[in-house]
């Protein structure tokens, strides 16, 4: 049986078009498994432009003119202006299907929600990631090509590697937050997840609002002690990726890294939680959230406006010691988007006997530094851990340099087959709904 998708750029006309009419009905075919949608569209029509009807999906955080997103509660946010990023990829030919689920609040990297959670196509008892799980689930299963979502802390990067699919978390403020529910305004970054950077490219260059370096790069810092604090079976994946870094003519430095990137920790959190706190005290003072969300909320409401004051302004400076620290002379940092293996669901379930902190706390360890400084990267499938589950590498790079990263990711994915893999909780339906598009 075939196992790859092929990218949307290598389809011809008639294979994009049966992709176009049969991509909600294949969504819904895969809903009982994975629960990755929260509502479909009916459209069928779309601009003319360069994404030529590519069939996308939007975390359900955006809003739109016929409808207001959930955000992962219960019941609707209040209405808001239209979701810039949404006019700006319908305007480029893309052909919006529906609205997919997410953590409550974007405020949980596990896949957990109101409904319950999003499976993981690969295995439906691990996470799913979060908390753009729902767009995670839906471009792995193949239901759309990208999907749109939001990164505060890992939040594209995570899923990307327990879903394995390629995310691009763009430089902070690049990308249009018009119309988004925030979390914490100061590291809310709007991004895309797809099969394949390939497939990206045309919708983030549609999205960006400021002018990027297109060269690609030529030099990666490897961060060796990084990679050493990294369990074994996702290290051991990355190397392979760091390997094809290599072979597209990437020169290679190793650097540590991991005291510069645990220092960050505390602005990040005083940010994070206090921005959270003041963006949703409505819904914290009426009880509408959930009881475990309510009480992480309520935490940054104790941190005076003077402390997060100070977070903020210590970005700049913390950003230069980190581009001297970290970077060095190299165009780009290299290092895993976990430091564990996708763990089952039960050790990130806040309801379940098993639930692990720690465990929900490490998955973004390696990520959320990036939000702070506010620097773009791009996640990408190298291989498998050592429970046929997918690992993702992340590469980070200076501010301004998307478009860059997503050439050096295509260069990588253009020498390698770890991308567009058909997950095993799906295989069956796949091959179903979606032969015109398999290897």
């Amino acid at each position: 049986m075939a196992d790859r998708f092929r990218n949307w750029t290598a389809l011809d006309a008639s294979a994009r078009a049966g992709k176009r009419s049969g991509a909600v009905a294949y969504a819904q075919a895969l809903e009982p498994r994975l629960h990755a949608f929260v509502a479909f569209r009916a459209e069928t029509s779309f601009a003319p432009g360069p994404l030529n009807g590519l069939p996308y999906a939007a975390k359900d955080l955006f809003f739109a003119p016929d409808r207001a997103p959930m955000g992962g509660l219960a019941a609707p946010l209040p209405p808001a202006p239209h979701a810039d990023v949404l006019s700006r990829l319908d305007a480029a030919g893309g052909l919006r299907i529906g609205y997919t689920a997410m953590t409550e609040l974007a405020y949980e990297p596990s896949g957990y929600n109101a409904r319950g959670r999003v499976r993981n196509p690969w295995n439906l008892d691990r996470i799913s990631g979060g908390s753009s799980s729902g767009s995670a689930a839906a471009v792995a299963s193949g239901s759309v090509v990208v999907a749109l979502g939001s990164d505060t802390g890992g939040s594209l990067r995570i899923p990307a590697h327990a879903c394995g699919v390629t995310a691009w978390k763009p430089t902070h403020r690049a990308v249009p937050a018009h119309g988004a529910m925030p979390l914490a305004p100061s590291l809310d970054t709007v991004g895309l997840l797809g099969r394949s950077a390939a497939d990206m490219q045309a919708p983030a260059a549609a999205l960006l609002r400021t002018v990027s370096e297109t060269a690609k790069p030529r030099s990666a810092a490897v961060l060796e002690d990084v990679f050493a604090a990294t369990e074994a079976p996702v290290a051991n994946a990355c190397r392979n990726g760091v390997a094809a870094l290599a072979e597209c003519g990437t020169a290679l430095v190793r650097r540590e890294g991991l005291a510069t990137i645990e220092a960050l920790d505390p602005p990040l959190f005083t940010i994070m939680q206090a921005e959270a706190a003041r963006s949703h005290s409505d819904l914290l003072t009426a009880g509408a959230l959930e009881p475990v969300l309510a009480k992480r909320l309520a935490k940054g409401l104790a941190i005076d406006d003077d402390t997060l004051s100070a977070a903020l302004a210590s970005r700049a400076q913390l950003c230069a010691g980190a581009i001297a620290q970290l970077f060095g002379d190299a165009d780009v940092l290299v290092l895993p988007v976990l430091p564990i293996t996708t763990p089952a669901a039960s050790l990130c379930d806040p309801s379940s006997a098993g639930f692990d902190p720690k465990t929900l706390y490490a998955l973004s360890r390696w990520t959320r530094f990036v939000n702070l400084l506010g620097f773009p990267a791009v996640a990408v499938p190298v291989g498998h851990d050592d429970r046929h589950m997918p690992v993702a590498m992340q590469i980070i790079g200076r501010p301004h340099s998307d478009l860059a990263l997503l050439a050096l990711a295509v260069a990588l994915q253009e020498r390698t087959c770890w991308h567009g893999l058909v997950p095993h909780a799906v295989a069956d339906l796949a091959l179903v709904h979606c032969a015109d598009e398999l290897l």
